[in-house]
């Protein structure tokens, strides 16, 4: 087993062949968003992989942020993004940076790029611009302004610096190829003019720079090494290759930092993109960005999956240059995976109807030895009141029940789990025929260590106590879009009815993606427990405690139940 060949993904190969060839010592990663929202699954991917990656080769990992667009970014999707990063494990030490730090050595690298004939200011206008840059088939045409002198070049940038220019009147192009087949090489902008209010530097620039020039400068300062990022980005490898190159920071294509593409994320049955989350959110439609239903990080935590659960559901899709897409049972298979083992179970009813059991000593109370966990005795037990009045689920009774129904129905025997064996022997209903009562009589000698505590009978009911329970908010959330594909199928609402956005997400929103239960009780035990806390509500499912929750008033987040049922429901 010891020669037992461990297979590596291709990111992995790469790094490793630079480490054997001399072209890096350290492996030097980083996450690096725009402060422009919040997180979602498909960047948990990126986090995961960038901050794994240091630290299976003993290097470092770095968040920075690529703030170089103050027209869409905000302090509060700073730290939104670093809570969420930490939440997943990700561990960037010291190295917390911000592009817009270097803003200076930007600005240096411009002048140097215009002093090499590299660049030079146009005056075309943005759609000029599109125009000029030709297309897929067809290719550019060279801009008037490419043949100003680098003397006339400085001075105009100069101007754009001290804000003598309007927005969108020039920008700073790179001289590159304006025939090139790759259209991100036909003289792309590397500096407009953006008279904006920055988060992090104030007023002191009106000139930002463009993604596509500051990022390989970014990872160059830094010292990246392998700058990791989605596949759309690698028809933009020639053109960040060709800043570090005429900038100096690296001689060879094999040269650090190196950037490597990777597929994204594509899950079933959801929707990331952020016009559309906005939308929602601004109707009220969703609570909003941290709502249990998106699958924005904030939102997955609310809900109640965990950092492990998360990354076992990246590490189960691999690391491939193929995109596809994976189906969102396997993210929920995995939170039950992880919380089966870790949690404690307790008991809790959704729907209540009163069980009284006649024979029982009225006021008495006794309290009953139950597992926190069955399948892990670490967890240790509890003791859980017991009395004559209790609360169960209404469908756990039917007073007609179908064949095979081995729930609670007159003449027949359940367990309540942790306590006795009971017979049914009737109900009570209201003037509108609704059942509001059960009753049932209980076998004394049916308790654990007793002697007919083995008896078996075919159906078990969980239970709390009527007088020693809390009440409680449940809410049930489900899936959000009631389609496989939401993203294609908007697109196709929107291209056949020619409707905005939000009437398309109507017709194809999950009308039962949330069920409030008002009314719900649970044990005493679920109290002790802090805001974001997991558990099992035995029979049900696993639940999170919402952030919102007060001593005063529970509420509980359905994270999963306990099986898949949307794939029965939906085949």
């Amino acid at each position: 087993m010891e020669n037992e060949a461990v297979s590596k993904n291709f990111i992995e190969q790469i790094i490793e062949k630079d480490l054997a060839e001399g072209h890096c010592e350290t492996v030097k990663t980083r996450f690096p968003p725009e402060p422009n929202g919040y997180l979602h699954i498909g960047h948990a991917k990126s986090i995961l992989l960038n901050s794994g990656l240091a630290k299976k080769y003993g290097g470092e990992f770095n968040l920075r942020f690529d703030d170089t667009n103050p027209t869409k970014e905000k302090l509060e999707f700073v730290e939104s993004i670093k809570e969420d990063v930490k939440w997943l494990g990700a561990d960037w030490g010291d190295r917390l940076f911000f592009a817009s730090n270097y803003f200076d050595q930007m600005y240096e690298a411009a002048i140097k790029l215009i002093k090499k004939g590299k660049a030079y200011v146009s005056d075309l206008s943005a759609d000029e611009i599109r125009e000029y840059r030709g297309t897929l088939t067809e290719p550019g045409k060279e801009d008037p302004y490419a043949k100003r002198s680098v003397e006339e070049n400085l001075a105009l940038f100069e101007e754009m610096k001290e804000g003598k220019c309007e927005d969108g009147s020039r920008v700073l192009r790179a001289r590159i190829d304006m025939t090139s087949s790759n259209i991100n090489m036909r003289d792309p902008i590397l500096y407009r003019v953006a008279h904006m209010t920055h988060h992090n530097t104030g007023d002191k620039w009106c000139i930002y720079p463009m993604y596509d020039f500051a990022h390989p400068i970014e990872d160059a300062i830094e010292g990246i090494t392998h700058s990791i990022c989605t596949l759309e980005f690698e028809d933009h490898r020639p053109l960040y290759d060709w800043v570090v190159t005429e900038l100096g920071y690296k001689t060879s294509p094999e040269g650090t930092p190196k950037q490597i593409e990777f597929a994204k994320l594509y899950l079933t049955n959801v929707v990331t993109g952020k016009r559309y989350i906005k939308r929602l959110v601004e109707e009220k439609i969703v609570d909003g960005w941290d709502d249990p239903r998106l699958v924005s990080i904030a939102a997955l935590r609310r809900r109640g999956y965990t950092p492990e659960s998360i990354q076992k559901f990246i590490e189960l899709g691999g690391i491939s240059k193929a995109n596809s897409s994976t189906d969102y049972a396997m993210l929920e298979y995995c939170i039950r995976e992880d919380l089966k083992l870790k949690r404690p179970r307790m008991m809790a009813v959704l729907d209540p109807i009163k069980l009284v059991i006649d024979n029982y000593p009225e006021g008495e109370v006794e309290y009953l030895e139950a597992d926190n966990n069955l399948e892990n005795e670490a967890l240790g037990k509890r003791m859980v009141p017991f009395g004559r009045e209790l609360y169960i689920e209404r469908e756990d009774f039917m007073e007609e029940p179908p064949k095979k129904y081995f729930r609670m129905t007159p003449g027949q025997e359940v367990r309540l789990k942790n306590a006795y064996i009971v017979k049914c022997t009737g109900c009570k209903k209201d003037e509108n025929g609704v059942i509001t009562e059960v009753y049932c009589e209980y076998d004394a000698n049916t308790r654990s260590g007793m002697p007919d505590a083995n008896r078996k009978v075919k159906g078990t009911l969980h239970w709390v106590s009527c007088n020693h329970c809390l009440q409680a908010e449940v809410r049930l959330y489900d899936r959000l879009w009631k389609v496989e594909n939401p993203r294609d199928e908007l697109a196709a609402i929107r291209e056949a009815k020619k409707c905005e956005a939000l009437e398309a997400m109507k017709e194809i929103i999950n009308p039962d993606s949330l069920k409030v239960l008002p009314n719900c009780y649970i044990e005493k035990f679920a109290a002790t427990l802090p805001p974001l806390s997991y558990l099992q509500f035995q029979r049900i499912g696993y639940f999170n405690i919402d952030k919102d929750s007060t001593p005063e008033k529970l509420i509980f987040n359905r994270t999963v139940g306990l099986k898949d049922t949307w794939g029965k429901i939906n085949k």
